[in-house]
């Protein structure tokens, strides 16, 4: 389990199951007398930051990091038992030059998460700030009496502008244009994080595991504190609808965080002053620069007027619907009465709704009709279509057998009887 702090709010790379409290969670943690998972996770994560890279063999790579950090540390306090900085004596200077040791092994691990950008921005940051605290002890020197005031107020200023440098110019880096200097900086990339923010509806949906799982979503799914806190409420009510779209929300959450091209990260935002959840998504959109994915019909267009970019699941199944031309014949089951005199209603298999002229009739049955038009709304997509009740109800014309030509059949020749004369 590891945090990492972006420039616009901190994100955290954590199992979904202890943040949302399910209860089977805390017994994967541990096995028996085996030692618990996440400590060997955070031990693994002291000792080998960049091991995790596939191109990289893992054991070589923990050796070397494991011998440069341990060899860093032991010299660091071998020096220090050597010189006893301070006036301490050798073993408690050893101590200082170990935790001293310690100290920057850590604050080179947590330097490699760091991008240039932030690395450059902080570093001009801090020295635009100690040129900013030299100039005001001047000022200082010439106002006070040289004495422990003086030193004091001089020490606090550069320490107070160089961290304020520092922390500002990490935080501006971002927007440096390490590109256009070109040189080693040309390598430098440009690639902008793609946000997209989780609605409680669209997980619930649970269509976006199966979109995520194609590989078409791209980026870093973002799922808020309190959308997560929204989806345990609709899981724990005592309404059992509602109680299984909770938990079959929490299931979808657990499958999308199991792919492994996507980077799932929580984040701990939220807006105090807002309550509602909707316009919650809206703000941290506005935060992140991300999109909200969502199958909100009314979220869409709030989010939209405020000039939020907004992936609407229904509006992507909509567009994958086959296209269906005036004319064309289409076989449909009658489900149902329509609203109006003498009509049927059927659906396709996506969903789709087929208002049917003259099939009233024609309820619990299969038959063809002719698409007369299509209706295209946000909220979906409608065919109209005719039933030609005489085609169907008129039997079918017997077909006459073909006539058989035979030929004529020869003339019957009169038998010749010889006359026998009469004895007398």
């Amino acid at each position: 389990m590891s945090a990492v702090c972006g420039g616009r709010g901190a994100f955290s790379y954590l199992n979904l199951a202890p943040v949302i409290g399910l209860d089977e969670a805390p017994s994967r943690l541990t096995n028996g007398n085996e030692p618990p998972a996440y400590l060997f996770s955070l031990f693994s994560a002291f000792l080998e930051p960049d091991c995790r890279r596939q191109d990289r063999p893992r054991g070589r790579c923990l050796l070397d990091l494991v011998v440069i950090r341990v060899l860093f540390v032991f010299i660091t306090a071998l020096s220090s038992y050597e010189l006893r900085p301070l006036g301490l004596e050798r073993w408690p200077a050893a101590g200082v030059g170990l935790l001293f040791g310690v100290a920057v092994v850590l604050f080179e691990i947590r330097l490699r998460n760091v991008s240039l950008k932030r690395l450059i921005g902080a570093v001009i940051g801090s020295i635009l700030g100690i040129i900013g605290a030299y100039l005001f002890s001047l000022v200082i020197r010439n106002s006070l009496q040289p004495g422990p005031t003086q030193s004091f107020l001089q020490l606090f200023l550069m320490l107070l502008m160089a961290y304020i440098g520092l922390v500002v110019g990490a935080g501006k880096g971002e927007l440096l244009n390490l590109a256009a200097l070109g040189g080693i900086f040309g390598g430098e990339k440009q690639s902008k994080k793609s946000y997209k923010i989780l609605d409680t509806s669209v997980i619930i949906d649970g269509r976006i595991a199966d979109i995520a799982e194609t590989g078409f979503l791209d980026g870093v799914i973002v799922l808020p504190q309190f959308v997560l806190r929204e989806l345990q409420l609709v899981a724990d009510s005592a309404d059992s609808m509602k109680r299984n779209r909770g938990r079959r929300g929490l299931d979808i959450l657990q499958r999308i965080q199991k792919i492994a091209s996507l980077t799932v990260q929580i984040v701990e935002d939220d807006f105090p002053a807002v309550r509602e959840v909707d316009l919650k998504l809206i703000e941290l959109a506005k935060v992140y620069e991300g999109k909200i994915v969502t199958n909100d019909f009314n979220l869409n267009k709030v989010a939209q007027l405020q000039g939020v970019a907004v992936l609407n699941i229904n509006e992507l199944a909509n567009s994958l619907k086959p296209i269906v031309l005036p004319g064309e014949i289409m076989k449909v089951f009658i489900l149902k009465e329509g609203k109006e005199y003498n009509q049927g209603v059927a659906y396709l298999d996506d969903g789709t709704m087929v208002v049917v002229d003259n099939a009233r009739k024609m309820i619990g049955k299969n038959i063809d009709i002719s698409v007369t038009s299509v209706l295209q709304t946000t909220a979906g997509k409608m065919i109209f279509g005719k039933f030609d009740e005489r085609a169907a109800i008129m039997p079918p014309r017997p077909v006459d057998p073909r006539p058989e030509f035979r030929k004529p059949a020869p003339a019957a020749v009169p038998a010749v009887v010889p006359d026998i004369p009469k004895a007398e």
